[in-house]
């Protein structure tokens, strides 16, 4: 595998980073996929609201764009990354197999970590029974009776979006506390049942989640958990390239344009690492723009190196 052939290399092979190889290698760019093999949704069942993809597994829905980045010249190589760095003429990107490859650009697009509350049992229904977007899961359980667990101010209106889905909706304060008094008329309204006290553990049976137990020792039946976990993007790469950050409700993020350039010439992002709510959909599209977009940038550069090189000749 030739280092020096590379246009761009894409850190992260899940959606985002796959869609943006397919437009690459389309445009006939010379591209190294580097991929982890851990997707953030790669606890989850299935893929939901992708149109044409509705039901693949999320594993299944990564083979198929590998394959077509593949099949149409591009190469995605298994590794890790640990260490990336602007160097004369592009960047040097080193694996965690001490593998070293360097490109004239870069695509980041290695997503990121959700961080969810310290419950017992929580962790293991994740993706399954315990689910973040209500545009991705709240279909498969709509009139069942949906948990909330809260995980800070904003969890209030996650239930008031939760109840266009089911009339049957539980907003568990856990450790959050009461809701505040201008989200409290608003939950009655709707009746949106709220239940104080902490959540100790998550029940589930045969496979499937039954309910939450309390501190107290009530349990509360449902059949669905969505809840707000804290967010960590995985860019230690656009952290080492010294990319603009930016802080949100949902964290600090680099900084990118609506194309997902960033602050570093040459260096391009999309996707969960910057951007927390992008779901599978929007960050295919993102990654697809992100790559046209980057290929006119290096047209641009290839003409002026093109008519730099016919002055010198012609000199």
């Amino acid at each position: 595998m030739n280092n020096k052939l590379w246009e761009v290399i894409i850190i992260g092979g899940g959606s985002g980073g796959l869609s943006a190889a397919l437009t690459l290698v389309r445009a006939r760019r010379r591209v190294l996929v580097l991929d982890s093999g851990k997707p953030r949704n790669r606890a989850s069942g299935h893929v939901h609201a992708v149109l044409g993809h509705h039901g693949k597994t999320p594993l299944q829905l990564l083979a198929d764009g590998r394959d077509e980045v593949i099949r149409h010249g591009g190469v995605v190589r298994p590794a890790g990354v640990v260490a990336t760095t602007a160097v004369d003429g592009g960047f040097s990107v080193e694996c965690s197999d001490g593998e070293t490859f360097t490109a004239r650009a870069v695509i980041v697009a290695t997503g990121l970590e959700d961080q969810l509350p310290e419950i017992e049992g929580l962790r293991e229904r994740w993706g399954s029974g315990v689910a973040v977007c209500p545009y991705c899961d709240g279909y498969e359980v709509g009139d069942g009776r949906i948990g909330i667990l809260a995980t800070g101010p904003g969890s209030t209106f996650q239930a008031q979006l939760l109840r266009q889905w089911s009339p049957q909706i539980v907003y568990l304060e856990n450790e959050v506390g009461v809701p505040t008094a201008e989200a409290e008329p608003g939950l009655a309204a709707r009746g949106i049942e709220v239940v104080s006290g902490a959540v100790a553990r998550v029940v589930s049976s045969d496979g499937r989640l039954t309910g939450v137990d309390l501190a107290n020792g009530r349990r509360i039946p449902l059949d669905a958990i969505f809840t707000a976990p804290l967010f960590s993007p995985r860019d230690e790469p656009l952290r080492q390239l010294g990319a603009d950050r930016v802080d949100s409700p949902w964290g600090s993020f680099a900084a990118v344009d609506a194309a997902g350039r960033t602050s570093v010439p040459g260096v391009w992002a999309v996707g969960n690492v910057v951007d927390a709510n992008a779901s599978v959909s929007v960050t295919i599209g993102a990654g697809a723009l992100a790559g046209g977009m980057l290929n006119h940038e290096l047209v641009l550069e290839d003409i002026r190196t093109a008519v730099a090189a016919t002055a010198e000749a012609g000199e």
